[in-house]
């Protein structure tokens, strides 16, 4: 049986959310569609990939067993609905005995398949988890135009008790120009703090159609979270963006670049990742990168769907998550995509010897019984937000 395993989830969003008010049925509902999407995509890569191969399949599944009803059997294969909604699977073929080669060729259990196959029919199945994504955000692009930054940052909220609530900047005001230099890279709002501490500074921002310069004196000051930083500010705020429009061709350029470019963040942010699954017994919400489980993927479905442009922001979730599996799937973690592809190279390196059965599966065991420990760690890290109402995704 090869499963697909969804979450712990890395969700690296673009775009804030409000928080509260999230109606939970509505979540739900939104998360179990995206979820059943992104299944049948991903494990459509392995079943249509096998069947080319010529490798035989024996189920296709939607959740986790045990068997809640078979919708449908064709040419041996039955397709299924599971109790458990978190997942799905592509079970194979698994004799070793010949029995299945004699019906459907050289290649008819996986476990016989040469391993140039497996390997094709397990990147199948987080490949079109990318060619989803690419997808998704080629028709936003399509019906909604490019983001393109105009170089101004929106000041999203003022701290209190910091040099920015003494100025008198406010939420919502567009931050034109700081120190007399532009802010395009944001990076400039830090350098201009550090290198003017007590100093004021000219701040050029644009409210309700006017233009106003107001004077910041950078200093000491303390985030929500309760730490303590030499010199700043004290507001956050994000890139003010239009929506350029394009053609379809452009659209879909813009389309695999930019799917391309969010998964090499998501790989950088693995860096931390380790970091972030010590620190998620946190009491402050859930920042960019955090692992997030099913819950904390139900409840963020649940905010972006009730959000303005909720429609949108739900398929932009959804390529998010797509490019997720996409990514976590194919690092050599045991159960997963990318340790059978290990498997399978060891074998073909060793000129068609395999690793002893009942070592690769002791590995997978292990492999799967660790990462439903970490689920479970991350999903009552999921829980207590959810009874603290932390929103998922922050609130900017």
């Amino acid at each position: 049986m090869h499963m697909l395993l969804f979450g712990p989830a890395i969700v690296a969003l673009q775009q804030a959310t409000e928080p509260g008010g999230a109606n939970p049925l509505l979540g739900i509902a939104a998360f179990l569609l995206m979820l059943g999407i992104l299944v049948v995509v991903h494990e459509l890569g392995h079943f249509l990939t096998a069947i080319w191969m010529g490798i035989k399949v024996e189920e296709f599944g939607i959740g986790y067993p045990p068997r809640a009803l078979v919708l449908h059997e064709r040419n041996g294969v039955k397709y299924t609905l599971n109790w458990l909604p978190l997942g799905g699977f592509v079970r194979f073929a698994n004799s070793d005995d010949g029995a299945q080669d004699a019906l459907y060729g050289a290649g008819g259990s996986l476990a016989a398949a040469p391993p140039w196959r497996k390997i094709a029919v397990m990147v199948a199945g987080p490949l079109m988890n990318l060619l989803l994504a690419m997808l998704i955000f080629t028709t936003i692009f399509t019906a909604m135009g490019v983001p393109t930054p105009t170089g101004n940052q929106q000041i999203s909220q003022i701290f209190a008790s910091t040099p920015a609530a003494q100025s008198g900047l406010q939420a919502d005001d567009m931050l034109l120009s700081l120190a007399g230099q532009t802010v395009s890279n944001p990076q400039v709002i830090g350098e201009v703090a550090k290198t003017n501490t007590g100093q004021p500074v000219a701040a050029v921002v644009q409210r309700n159609g006017q233009t106003l310069t107001i004077l910041l004196t950078p200093g000491p000051w303390t985030d929500p979270n309760g730490t303590a930083h030499a010199s700043g500010f004290g507001f956050s705020y994000t890139p003010e963006v239009i929506q350029e429009r394009v053609g379809p061709l452009q659209a879909l350029g813009y389309g695999v670049t930019y799917s391309l470019d969010l998964t090499g963040r998501m790989l950088q942010g693995l860096a931390g990742l380790p970091g972030a699954i010590l620190g998620i017994f946190s009491s402050t919400a859930s920042p960019d990168g955090q692992p997030i489980g099913p819950v904390g993927i139900a409840r963020a479905t649940g905010e972006v769907i009730q959000q303005p442009g909720g429609f949108m922001a739900f398929w932009n979730l959804t390529a998010v998550l797509s490019l997720n599996l996409f990514l976590l799937n194919l690092l050599p973690i045991p159960a997963l995509d990318g340790s059978h592809i290990i498997f399978s190279l060891i074998e073909w390196l060793r000129g068609g010897k395999k690793v002893p059965p009942e070592k690769e599966a002791l590995v997978h065991a292990i492999g799967f019984m660790a990462l439903m420990g970490l689920m479970l760690l991350i999903t009552a890290n999921d829980v207590i937000h959810a009874f603290r109402g932390t929103p998922v995704l922050g609130g900017g």
